[in-house]
């Protein structure tokens, strides 16, 4: 007896026909798994679809729509400065900006708390309570300092402009089928797909994030724009995302204006503000964020970037003004509260502090970094039955990036209850976990100091000055133990580098006007 006949399926049509339930249309399905969220899944059907019929526009469409959700990242907010934007930047408009109108020079504002009372990132920017992409790396000053100071985690290569997300956006094109790319762009006529604003829109957003691709991606932008008669908002904005990623601000910002003309959005308010962030131009931002929120008010996005522009200025008065303001409209923003807090500790508020961050535990956030705070706002705030329980904890969860910062914070805490040996041991495992820590490094040539090993001193020093120019502590630390050993011109270099990192701090000012007194007597 003959055995009966069975279509013979693929491995990935099998798959595609697993997911459809019986009786169900095929392209239903792949719509509900998309709505779900299902991406992966929905493309798999869709291209079961496209395999039966290649001119299926709904399939082909949804295809695309879902491979573009798979990598979409949030362009408002999302934004790493490479060394080639930031070294090689045309649109540089004032070398010396007046105090508190530049991003690049932080330290000219009188709003905040000192560098002795606040420390600073690599870039000379306060520390920010909340970790936002720029916020830790910065404006290198040279090419040099800009090459040996670290941006990625663990490496010694700095970000630039071709790595981190858009080359895993770029790459992950030739992930969508074993058989090369979903679309080939190269065999696209554009002029046919512009006259179609259905698939156009679609299509730029598979170009623009899921292949990367930012010159089919604009050339697409362009001829609809025309197709549409220059009446549609929506490229105009897609328009500017290009010509930003080209580093063409002035043209992104024209290209948003007009946008804003025709339809005004909550969104297009912030890529405006990003490009003149770009350009450093943050009073220009908190301009156009003003006049967003008599559009929209109350909008907490538009509160919290320019609560974020005045903590990039270090006018901690204004931007707490703003976070309260954010969380008035929305009680359980994390950022709003997180800098609240951190605003507090470093106001010698520790008390407050403290009823912020637990406010973020109870609202579940579980982390290293919290845990590690709420340490210090309860040693700082004599608690001392819960530091310690805070910081096992704090290791606990800690990761390799964090691991360093924690110990750096156990050893101070060793330092105030006298346990200079357990202070020690801490900032030698805080080098143990990240051997570009400067503090830590700074730390230990003052132990060293103090047990009159000068030459380890002098070492540690130097160390932390090669790693981290802006602070100010290793520069006056070497200045103080070379003028102690004779070295007075070694100690004048050192002295006059603090100063320019902290015009107001008293000692490194008397030391350098002793230095000079003395130079002038020879």
């Amino acid at each position: 007896m003959m055995g009966t006949m069975r279509p013979d399926f693929g491995a990935g049509q099998a798959a595609a026909m697993a997911l459809v339930p019986r009786g169900m249309d095929p392209l239903y399905t792949a719509l509900s798994l998309f709505r779900r969220r299902k991406f992966e899944d929905c493309a798999t059907v869709c291209t079961m679809l496209l395999e039966k019929n290649p001119y299926d526009q709904a399939a082909w469409t949804l295809k695309m729509r879902a491979l573009t959700e798979q990598v979409y990242v949030d362009e408002v907010d999302v934004d790493e400065e490479g060394i080639a934007e930031m070294l090689m930047d045309d649109n540089a408009i004032a070398e010396v900006a007046r105090p508190g109108t530049s991003l690049k020079k932080p330290g000219t504002s009188s709003g905040g708390p000192s560098p002795g009372v606040r420390p600073t990132s690599q870039s000379g920017r306060p520390l920010s309570g909340f970790v936002r992409p720029g916020t830790q790396g910065g404006r290198p000053g040279t090419m040099e300092q800009a090459i040996r100071t670290p941006r990625t985690a663990h490496t010694a290569r700095p970000v630039t402009s071709a790595s981190g997300r858009f080359v895993r956006l770029g790459t992950a094109s030739m992930l969508s089928t074993p058989d090369g790319p979903f679309i080939n762009l190269a065999r696209l006529n554009f002029n046919k797909y512009a006259a179609r604003q259905s698939l156009a829109k679609p299509l730029f957003e598979y170009i623009f994030h899921h292949e990367n691709d930012v010159r089919n991606a604009l050339e697409l932008a362009a001829l609809a724009t025309e197709e549409a008669q220059f009446k549609d908002w929506w490229w105009k904005v897609q328009l500017a995302k290009c010509y930003y990623r080209l580093g063409l601000f002035r043209d992104a910002e024209r290209q948003l204006k007009s946008a804003l003309v025709q339809q005004v959005m909550v969104d297009t308010y912030l890529y405006l503000c990003k490009v003149y962030v770009r350009m450093d131009q943050p009073l220009t931002a908190i301009e156009v964020f003003s006049q967003g929120l008599e559009h929209f008010p109350g909008e907490v996005s538009l509160l919290t970037g320019i609560a974020r522009i005045y903590d990039g200025l270090n006018d901690s008065t204004n931007a707490v003004k703003f976070y309260k303001e954010v969380l008035h409209h929305d009680n359980t923003h994390v950022e709003a509260i997180a800098c609240i807090a951190t605003h507090h500790f470093y106001t010698d508020q520790p008390e407050i502090a403290l009823r912020f961050f637990r406010r973020l535990l109870q609202m579940g956030v579980y982390n290293s970094e919290l845990f590690c705070n709420i340490g210090l706002c309860c040693f700082y705030a004599q608690q001392y039955d819960m530091t310690l329980n805070c910081f096992e904890r704090a290791i606990a969860l800690a990761s390799d990036e964090t691991m360093a910062d924690i110990w750096y914070n156990i050893g101070h805490v060793a330092l105030g209850i006298g346990d200079i040996g357990l202070a020690y041991q801490c900032f030698k495992l805080a080098l143990a976990s990240n051997n570009d820590h400067a503090e830590s490094y700074n730390n230990l040539g003052v132990l060293e100091w103090k047990k009159g090993r000068v030459e380890q001193a002098r070492a540690f020093f130097q160390t932390a000055q090669m790693l981290a120019p802006i602070m100010f502590e290793p520069h006056y630390n070497f200045a103080a133990l070379s003028e102690k050993l004779g070295d007075l011109q070694s100690s004048y270099i050192s002295a006059r580098k603090s100063v320019e990192s902290f015009p107001e701090h008293m000692d490194s000012n008397n030391l350098l006007k002793q230095l000079k007194d003395h130079f002038s007597m020879l």
